[in-house]
């Protein structure tokens, strides 16, 4: 592996292996805000449609012409920091534009969306994509209040025959999963903070996969590289729309959307020059004179079984987000 892992753009996902599925979950559970406690659809599917089409139509012209500024509107969450960083960079190096822009489609689209009372409130679009058409792409599109826009907050890619069915009422409407909900393998809001301490110590709350044994046997093999030593420093991230969301699958667990935060400190020994991407220099604050810091987000797809089995990921999407020289 480089020195620095390549950011790629929504056109050529940063996934590390396996991928995802549809659902996804209140940030704080049943929410009473402005007295809304009646128990609704998070949106209607008019509503849902039209959140999908104005994504789709800002994201299009962001990827035109580099420029993060175009569809900083439309995303937020984990997949706005890594698509935000990622234009940045682009445009730094592209400042005309991508002139060879195949605009994005999503069709054949199903969306799931939960019943719930109040605030924040959010659904998922499973799509059908004109870019890795092997996979169903999944979008979170979520807003905090009435005044705000729908925006695309969580994205990660799924094999079709991967998703689990999901839990849903007579008229169709899913069920939301709570973040602290009991009766899962871990609670929603505490599988960041799980992952985090997986991969500094292993254990078996998680299933052995890409994600996980083979990503951590890679990291701890990479701390050894000869002349060049690797620090990783790993945070959950749960707060506002980094915030867990998930459903309830039809055998009782959830499929769960969840963020996380990701450092990678890369110091030089004497004589040993540090190599810096071009996707990487846009991004970097500092001079890298013995180090760099690399800084990621990633947003992580998981099935969160009921009672004691480990948790399986069915996909994981990260970005590079900064970088500091020093």
């Amino acid at each position: 592996m480089s020195n620095v892992r390549r950011l790629r753009s929504l056109s050529r996902p940063a996934t590390a292996a396996a991928v995802v599925s549809a659902l996804s979950m209140t940030a704080s559970g049943c929410v009473t805000v402005h007295g809304e406690r009646e128990v609704v659809p998070a949106a209607t599917k008019a509503e849902a449609n039209r959140a999908l089409k104005d994504f789709l139509t800002a994201y299009n012209k962001a990827d035109k012409a580099y420029d993060p500024a175009l569809d900083a509107a439309r995303i937020t969450g984990p997949l706005g920091a890594i698509n935000q960083a990622g234009l940045k960079s682009k445009r730094a190096q592209h400042p005309g534009g991508n002139p060879k822009q195949v605009p994005l489609e999503l069709t054949d689209v199903k969306f799931s969306i939960p019943k719930k009372a109040g605030w924040p409130r959010w659904f998922v679009a499973d799509t059908h994509a004109n870019r890795r058409e092997d996979m169903r792409w999944l979008l979170v599109f979520t807003r905090g209040s009435a005044d705000q826009l729908w925006e695309a907050s969580y994205l990660n890619l799924v094999a079709p025959g991967k998703v689990p069915e999901l839990k849903k009422d007579k008229d169709g409407w899913a069920e939301p999963v709570e973040v602290g909900a009991s009766g899962l393998a871990v609670a929603p809001r505490n599988l960041g903070e799980e992952y985090v301490t997986y991969l500094k110590s292993g254990g078996d709350t998680f299933a052995p996969g890409d994600h996980t044994s083979t990503w951590k046997a890679f990291r701890d093999k990479n701390t050894k590289r000869r002349g060049i030593a690797v620090q990783y420093i790993d945070e959950p991230q749960n707060a506002g729309t980094f915030a867990p969301v998930g459903l309830r699958t039809k055998d009782g667990g959830a499929m769960v959307f969840f963020a996380t935060h990701h450092y990678e400190k890369q110091t030089a020994a004497k004589g040993v020059n540090l190599t810096v991407d071009a996707d990487v220099k846009p991004l970097l604050k500092g001079e890298v004179k013995q180090s760099v810091t690399l800084e990621r987000v990633s947003n992580q797809l998981v099935i969160d079984p009921a009672g004691s089995e480990p948790v399986a990921f069915l996909s994981r999407i990260q970005g590079l987000t900064g970088a500091k020289g020093e």
